[in-house]
């Protein structure tokens, strides 16, 4: 019996532009509201997060409460913008403190080479082996746990990554033959660094800083969530999910509503980081 034939259904150009396009508004949208209502919440609108309202008791989601309240009546809207504050505190330290110093190591690697490639390979390498998220845990009970703290050490662990991922763009740029004519022609290290190499690596990065962000987002989480991230009453969203599951049956949208904002937030950035990757090629 002949092996039935594969029917190719033709799909649109315009069909395929709509689909990504479609997931890279609504990422951008969710983004941007976020962003707006987290802003909004700290300048002082809405409930106060920290305020205890005995009277609203786990009161299920309404136009007074949109998302609820938990145990002591506090407000789950506010506090998960509040959560939302922290984390994308945490990513902004991740990147600009574990994506600078990593991108200017692997680009000063890939330019140097000799002993300064062999020495940002060797701590590259005992940085990437060291079991991060008992160091991290342990720093943040010894030295407290500040959002300083947790976003400095998380940003410590991403500088590897960069620095990699840097020298290997590098190495790729250093032939190109802007580069190639502008040593030719005697120009210093530091203007063929600032003027002909980053400006091509820092395209190349765009995408690992997306998924960075992501990365730090479920860190400081996961953190929260174990009990090493901001202590009570101090929003979080890992340790917001983590109250409401004593009473996940009686009240589900105490982990709900924080849950569902993380892994929207998640997506959304995701979505863009592989946007980007899928326009540089």
């Amino acid at each position: 019996m002949a092996a039935p034939e594969l029917i190719a259904i033709p799909v649109s150009s315009k069909a395929r532009a709509r689909i990504p396009q479609l997931g890279i508004t609504l990422a951008i949208g969710w983004l941007s509201v976020l962003a707006a209502a987290t802003i909004a919440v700290l300048l002082g609108a809405g409930a106060d997060p920290l305020a205890n309202d005995y009277s609203a008791i786990n009161a299920a989601p309404g136009l007074q409460h949109p998302f609820g309240t938990d145990s002591l009546g506090r407000d789950i809207l506010s506090r998960s913008l509040h959560g939302a504050a922290a984390s994308g505190f945490v990513a902004i330290m991740t990147v600009v403190i574990g994506g600078g110093v990593g991108i200017l190591l692997g680009v000063l690697a890939g330019l140097v080479r000799g002993v300064v490639e062999a020495a940002v390979g060797f701590i590259t390498d005992v940085t990437i082996a060291l079991p991060s998220l008992i160091i991290v845990s342990t720093v943040v009970t010894l030295a407290g746990p500040s959002i300083f703290t947790i976003g400095f050490i998380i940003s410590a662990f991403t500088i590897p990554v960069f620095a990699r991922l840097a020298r290997a763009a590098t190495l790729s740029v250093a032939t190109e033959n802007h580069v190639v004519v502008a040593r030719t022609l005697g120009a210093s290290g530091w203007r063929v660094l600032t003027k002909e190499v980053l400006p091509s690596v820092l395209p190349l990065m765009i995408p690992v800083l997306m998924t960075t962000i992501a990365g730090a987002i479920v860190a400081e989480g996961a953190l929260s969530f174990l009990g090493f991230g901001l202590r009570p009453p101090e929003p979080s969203w890992g340790a917001l999910i983590a109250q409401g599951r004593a009473e996940l049956t009686s009240a589900p949208w105490l982990t709900m509503f924080p849950a569902l904002m993380i892994c929207l937030t998640i997506l959304s950035v995701n979505v863009l980081g592989e946007h980007f990757r899928e326009a540089r090629r």
